[in-house]
């Protein structure tokens, strides 16, 4: 079978997550779930064939939410998302829902010694390097995400002229686009990588100076 285009999330994509946010019962994804197939599913596998020979093989989140320790137990998401690893380390996000499309890269949450060449780098001689290519991003628009602790971590002084990186636990920057009417075009497509690409100085960083984890994948987490 010949490989599908990618022409943008359709509208009825949207139309199917609203809808469902609304009756997010069973009854309703077993009645709509071919909607979900094709509107959803099959435009964001296209999406990542046609970004992979650039960014990585692209991978879909399940629809499925995990509701074994969380009082929420709505069984399904209310968006789709998908996510890559370049092979520097840095993974590509992009995610839309009702709210429009959101687009990230970074590090989401780093191994223990992802954490260490993180803060080693952040406070050694190559950290001012990092302070401006965060800047960069930020004056491009970008917003920075990523868990943090409320304190100076163990070991370091609360009065670290860069304490303010070296708090996070994981670092991505993030875009977000409010609906319009070019989500559903291919113009879609160049948006998504634009951002990634966009996020180029920050993500060359980190891929240089924390890179994938080594340890083995039981330890890393």
């Amino acid at each position: 079978m010949a490989e599908t285009a990618f022409a943008g999330i359709p509208v009825e994509a949207f139309e199917f997550y609203e809808a469902l946010a609304a009756d997010p019962s069973k009854i309703f994804w077993d009645g709509h779930k071919a909607q979900y197939l094709t509107k959803v599913r099959e435009p964001l596998q296209a999406l990542g064939a046609q970004m992979a020979d650039e960014f990585g093989a692209v991978h879909l989140f399940r629809p499925y939410r995990d509701v074994r320790f969380s009082k929420d137990k709505t069984p399904y998401k209310t968006n789709a998302g998908a996510v890559t690893e370049g092979e520097g380390g840095t993974s590509y996000y992009v995610q839309f829902n009702v709210d429009g499309l959101y687009c990230g890269a970074g590090y989401y949450r780093f191994a223990p010694d992802q954490l260490e060449r993180y803060r080693e780098a952040v406070a050694g001689e190559h950290g001012e390097a990092f302070v401006a290519a965060v800047a960069a991003v930020r004056k491009a628009g970008f917003e920075l995400g990523g868990e943090a602790l409320k304190t100076a971590p163990r070991g370091w002084p609360k009065d670290h002229p860069r304490i303010e990186l070296l708090r996070h636990k994981g670092i991505y920057l993030g875009r977000a686009f409010p609906p319009a009417k070019w989500l559903s075009t291919r113009a879609a497509l160049d948006r998504i990588t634009g951002a990634w690409r966009g996020g180029a100085p920050f993500c060359s960083w980190l891929d240089t100076h924390v890179g994938p984890s080594e340890l083995p994948p039981e330890d890393a987490w």
